[in-house]
């Protein structure tokens, strides 16, 4: 196997560390398959039936699961970095404090200090309150519906400035002390680059954006 697989029953076998690395599956069935340990990374898996499967401690950095089914799979301990889950099916889907990239990188309640950066290498700290709703995917970014401007400093000066624009909207302007409100906001947390003010949890990954 090469490019990759269609229409192929795999349910039920035992696939344990498995090199799947980079390949497409079209409507192939992993449904309570062991995969424990394999290798899906970068995989593009179209209208696949992961439902029920073992992907304990499986590498999933990449792998694009939009459309398929993974209900009921147990995910303890794999890594998810940017895999995309936007329109899978993740109904009873099973995970641990050792799974990457699934929970929220945000803390999912009470308010929080955040980092974006913008325009002319500005970083705005922003206070995100207790009532916003917030967001994150499979990597480290996060989004919310509002915030609060504390402060914007050059990122390499630290020179202070009154307002910061926005890289994607130039309309959307942050100014010190003022609230910023996304009517925008996307309540589904699986999409990444969708509407909500776009931040980090420190200087430093903000710092990295650009």
């Amino acid at each position: 196997m090469t490019d990759g697989l269609k229409d192929h029953d795999y349910a039920f076998r035992k696939l344990q560390n498995a090199n799947f690395h980079h390949l497409t599956f079209e409507r192939v069935d992993f449904s309570n398959g062991d995969l424990t340990g394999a290798d899906l990374s970068n995989c593009l898996c179209i209208e696949c039936d992961f439902s029920e499967a073992i992907l304990k401690n499986a590498n999933l950095q990449g792998t694009d699961f939009q459309h398929c089914n993974l209900g009921g799979a147990d995910i303890s301990g794999a890594n998810l970095f940017f895999a995309m889950l936007e329109t899978a099916d993740l109904t009873d889907i099973i995970y641990d404090e050792q799974t990457q990239y699934f929970a929220m990188h945000c803390p999912e309640e009470g308010a929080f200090l955040a980092y974006k950066e913008c325009l002319d290498y500005r970083i705005v700290q922003l206070l995100v309150p207790a009532d916003a709703r917030r967001s994150s995917a499979t990597n480290t970014t996060c989004r919310c519906d509002k915030a609060k401007v504390l402060s914007i400093k050059d990122k390499f000066t630290k020179v202070s400035y009154n307002e910061a624009i926005s890289y994607v909207d130039d309309n959307f302007i942050y100014r010190t002390g003022e609230w910023v409100v996304a009517e925008n906001y996307n309540p589904n947390r699986w999409v990444d680059s969708t509407g909500g003010i776009h931040f980090w949890m420190t200087w430093k990954e903000a710092c990295g954006y650009m």
